[in-house]
């Protein structure tokens, strides 16, 4: 069996029946060399002739690889061959020398696309304008017992007050969200009352958005359609297959399992969704547009999404538990020495090692990087739109002020009788100066004596 992950011919013309063990190499070719080695016998490797792993027919003889140990044409099958019981009836297995599982491969998503006000994301639009709401609500009743409790109304001068304004309500609410200080407080038991129950919950509703923030920020976020076999059977915009020929497509056929039995009923109801073979299936997710998936081994599944053009990934856990082992012809002498062999290979840890020559080691694709296993630095399309707004609302602040002071210069160039050009002047000049020349000739108002810090 030709399978390039786990051997290759580098020789031999691919058309062609060929033998001898220098013509190939591969994860197979090795675990052949050290069993041989193991066991002290000499070995040859061929291809079988028809080039399956091996299913029975409908006269009971098996074909592939299993039908030429049966027939005494091979003395061991070195392949990543399934144990299975169908199988074991006919041919002897040896310990499993890989552990594996039925796997789903889609087609790679790209990157989900960053928002300028991404930052926004931790909490939901819906509490988003709660939150606006209850800003609200809280300034105007705040304003309100404040208005209606004696202690927080002062006698002055010039009369009686309350810094307690509708602005000032909203300023103080707007600090205790924003957990800053005021220059003022409530005095009255309603209006702390107010203030308390508003502090405990912007503790609440700052530390939740806090808690997210960093994960949404982050993680990066990929638009992966499905994720399970849970989320395959429960749709049916994307199709979904598996090599016709093979233990995957026997394991749904003879599950009990009720979402496995949805997924083959599916499969077998659809149309063109089984693949000749395990390449026809991947090259049909590579091509596809992400709507389809393929149900393939596990570790044929991340051998090819080390290939290119590394668009393919893994999604989800394995579906079952198996393994691939040697099989020999039943009653075999052979067999016992090669599953002593397996079992002294995987604890001296030379299986891991083989796998890791032969998978990561040729990888055909970038490395992943903290970017692709989650964690990604923060770039500035994450966090613009907290720019924007800090822009939005210095130009705001600028605008206004323009507006407060062309509107103070006309109302005080009516009251002294001049002309706008000669207040704007003279205010323009206090503006950058920050005082007036004695002997200046300018008309100005003279500043009110304010007892208070706060607007009222």
């Amino acid at each position: 069996m030709f399978k390039a992950e786990y051997s290759d011919r580098q020789k031999a013309p691919h058309n062609e029946r060929v033998c001898g063990k220098h013509m190939f190499e591969g994860y197979c070719v090795d675990l052949a060399e050290k069993v041989a080695e193991s066991c002290n016998f000499d070995y040859d490797i061929c291809l079988v002739k028809d080039g399956q792993y091996g299913k029975a027919m409908e006269n009971g003889t098996w074909d592939g690889m299993i039908g030429e140990l049966t027939k005494k044409e091979a003395d061991i099958a070195v392949a990543p061959i399934t144990i299975s019981s169908t199988r074991e009836r006919v041919v002897d297995f040896t310990k499993p020398f890989m552990s594996l599982g039925i796997s789903i491969m889609i087609k790679k998503p790209t990157d989900a696309e960053k928002s300028v006000f991404s930052f926004m994301d931790p909490l939901s639009y819906e509490i988003w304008m709660c939150i606006l709401f209850a800003y609200v609500g809280v300034s105007v009743v705040l304003f309100l017992v404040s208005r209606f409790s004696p202690v927080e109304w002062k006698v002055e001068e010039t009369g009686i007050s309350n810094d307690f304004t509708i602005s000032n309500s909203l300023w103080y609410s707007l600090g205790a969200f924003m957990q800053q200080g005021c220059d003022i407080s409530p005095k009255a038991i309603s209006g702390r009352i107010v203030g308390s129950v508003w502090w405990f919950f912007t503790l609440i509703i700052i530390s939740s958005y806090t808690a997210n923030l960093a994960a949404f920020l982050t993680v990066e976020r990929m638009n992966t359609p499905i994720e399970s076999a849970e989320d395959l059977a429960k749709q049916t915009k994307i199709q979904y297959g598996c090599y016709q020929g093979g233990a995957t497509k026997d394991f749904f056929q003879k599950s009990k399992v009720g979402i496995y039995q949805r997924m083959y009923a599916f499969m077998t109801s659809a149309e063109g969704v089984f693949a000749e073979s395990n390449d026809e299936g991947i090259k049909r997710v590579r091509e596809s547009n992400s709507d389809y998936a393929f149900l393939i081994e596990s570790t044929t599944n991340e051998y090819q999404n080390m290939r290119k053009p590394c668009n393919t990934m893994k999604v989800g856990s394995n579906l079952d538990s198996k393994g691939y082992g040697i099989a020999t012809p039943v009653m075999s002498d052979l067999r016992d020495c090669l599953t002593l062999a397996v079992l002294s290979l995987r604890e001296s840890g030379e299986l891991e090692k083989l796998k890791k020559k032969w998978w990561d080691e040729r990888s055909e694709c970038d490395a992943p990087n903290n970017k692709e296993s989650g964690q990604a630095e923060l770039t500035l399309n994450n966090v613009a739109g907290i720019f924007y707004i800090l822009v939005g609302g210095l130009t705001l602040s600028v605008l206004i002020a323009s507006i407060e002071f062309l509107y103070k210069s006309v109302v005080d160039s009516k009251k002294s009788k001049t002309t706008l050009g000669s207040m704007l002047r003279c205010k323009a000049r206090l503006s950058f100066r920050g005082s007036l020349d004695r002997d200046s000739s300018a008309p100005v108002t003279p500043l009110k004596k304010s007892t208070s810090t706060v607007n009222s």
